[in-house]
């Protein structure tokens, strides 16, 4: 394992998380900066791999190509990539996120129901889907709670907001 790519890798999304919790509004320049500085270490390393960094590094690196919103391009070429992978190199629940959030972004339905909005009022709502028949299914091949588990945790963060 490389303990030095992992702690970079760590310190990155430590900053994405920082930003976030600041309240500050996606696509922002940190975002930007941080997008630039993961293609540098895929450049050079590849993807950051359970192997390589370890599982907190792995999920960090995802994370921060999750939020890359404003560069789809680079989400959709790392989304190729995962799915190549075994799922000992990475969580396979990085894939179903990434997938409905470029499925959502593009106007369609999600396929893993994994996405959410923030209504007005506070509430978080879930994205329509485009298949609910066998999505517990589907979801527990990718290491995702059923939809009914995903969205009961969903309403107890609504009660924090409201």
């Amino acid at each position: 394992m490389d303990k030095k790519l992992a702690k970079e890798i760590n310190n990155i999304a430590k900053n994405d998380q920082k930003m976030r919790k600041k309240g500050k509004a996606p696509n922002r320049p940190e975002d930007i900066k941080n997008t630039i500085l993961l293609k540098g270490i895929i450049r050079k390393h590849g993807w950051p791999t359970i192997d390589l960094v370890g599982k907190k590094a792995s999920k960090n690196a995802w994370l921060i190509v999750q939020h890359a919103d404003h560069d789809r391009k680079f989400q959709n070429s790392i989304l190729r990539l995962l799915k190549r992978m075994s799922k000992s190199e990475i969580d396979k629940m990085e894939i179903a996120f990434l997938t409905d959030r470029l499925l959502v972004a593009s106007g369609k339905k999600q396929k893993f129901g994994t996405q959410f909005r923030l209504t007005r009022k506070g509430v978080l709502k879930m994205y329509p889907i485009e298949e609910k028949k066998g999505i517990d299914t589907m979801r527990k091949r990718y290491n995702l709670p059923s939809i009914k588990e995903y969205q009961d945790d969903a309403s107890e963060f609504n009660l924090l907001n409201e």
